[in-house]
């Protein structure tokens, strides 16, 4: 790779420096793939910034990284793109597929008994619109149903359709699906560190994909406007999901970075992982945690989520900061799940 000394020099606690290489611009020959845009490589803040009161624990200590540069899609994957991805493949998602008790309840407490045939059927998580109070909000299973029938081109369960929705993200995507997507169009999910380096575009630490000022979330991105999950406003101008460029890019020109859809990362979900890390020194192009770690589900595999969606709301999880991170695990999709892909110079060459 075509390497550019980096300007910066990450400083280190003992206030020592350093001079790393970092891809900042394309290698000549080298140009942007219909749909991507490059994001030069630098050094930022990863992770939660000293300024953000809504910070949580898991995203705790903010550190540096450096993070070389790559090309990344300006926005979400759409039902378009997906759909020309089945045609051309004949691939059957997740949410399609009869489910294999044997497989699930390994990811169960021992002893689990099992549902009954007429549960098991292929579906998918959807929101329910429903609501209309909350017991505890601990309890996420009120405001999510399982719906049998749901999945990529029945978002909304038997009965609902992409038709005329062909510009919106494509959601009901399992790890595994998105993956099979990136295999034939020859991209990558991004790591955890590469999708907050797109979403901090031409800066090192802001809150927002916008900057620092929450005063701006209703004209910059797609979430939960009013009491969540009962009354949502739409003073954002949606409800639900929105159609892609619906919201003002980032200074780099990526689109609902921040709410919409959440999208899929290739990072191991470890809660403990950035209070584990040597944040005496910068850490090069992370990639994650070793061993997945999440006490709240102990029997499943997740993958880190970013982005947050259009159900994220600053009561509940305040999930459309740059920092926010979440699990889901791999073999789940849901109607507020998406993806964007990456192509790092390697796979161009």
């Amino acid at each position: 790779m075509l390497l550019n000394s980096c300007n910066s020099k990450p400083s280190h606690k003992d206030g020592t420096s350093q001079n790393i290489a970092l891809l900042i611009t394309p290698p000549e020959g080298i140009t942007a793939p219909e749909g991507m845009i490059w994001v030069p490589g630098k050094v930022f803040i990863q992770g939660a910034k000293p300024n953000d009161p809504m910070a949580m624990p898991r995203e705790k200590p903010g550190h540096n990284v450096l993070v070389d540069g790559f090309f990344m899609d300006a926005t979400e994957v759409t039902n378009a793109q997906f759909e020309k991805f089945i045609e051309a493949t004949n691939y059957v998602t997740v949410a399609e597929r009869p489910i294999d008790w044997e497989e699930m309840k390994k990811e169960l407490p021992e002893g689990t008994p099992k549902p009954p045939d007429s549960v098991l059927q292929p579906g998918s998580l959807v929101f329910n619109k429903d609501v209309e109070a909350v017991v505890n909000m601990n309890n996420y299973g009120q405001w999510w149903t399982w719906k049998i029938g749901a999945n990529w081109k029945q978002p909304d369960g038997p009965g609902s359709s992409i038709v005329g929705k062909e510009d919106y993200p494509v959601v009901h995507v399992a790890y595994e699906d998105a993956i099979a997507y990136c295999k034939w169009a020859n991209r990558k999910l991004p790591t955890e560190a590469q999708w907050e380096s797109a979403a901090q575009g031409k800066e090192a630490d802001k809150i927002f994909t916008w900057g620092n000022d929450i005063s701006q979330l209703s004209s910059q991105t797609n979430t939960w406007e009013g009491t969540f999950p009962t009354t949502n406003t739409g003073v954002d101008g949606f409800k639900y999901i929105a159609p892609i460029k619906s919201f003002p890019p980032n200074d780099l020109g990526f689109y609902e970075m921040a709410g919409n859809v959440w999208e899929w990362t290739t990072d191991l979900y470890n809660h403990d992982y950035y209070k584990q890390l040597d944040t005496t020194k910068p850490i090069i192009n992370p990639t994650g945690a070793s061993t997945y770690f999440n006490p709240q589900s102990p029997y499943q595999i997740e993958m880190i989520m970013k982005g947050g969606s259009y159900l994220c709301h600053s009561s509940y999880c305040a999930s459309f900061r740059i920092s926010a991170r979440m699990s889901t695990s791999k073999d789940s999709g849901s109607d507020h799940l998406g993806f964007r892909t990456i192509a790092s110079i390697d796979m161009l060459k």
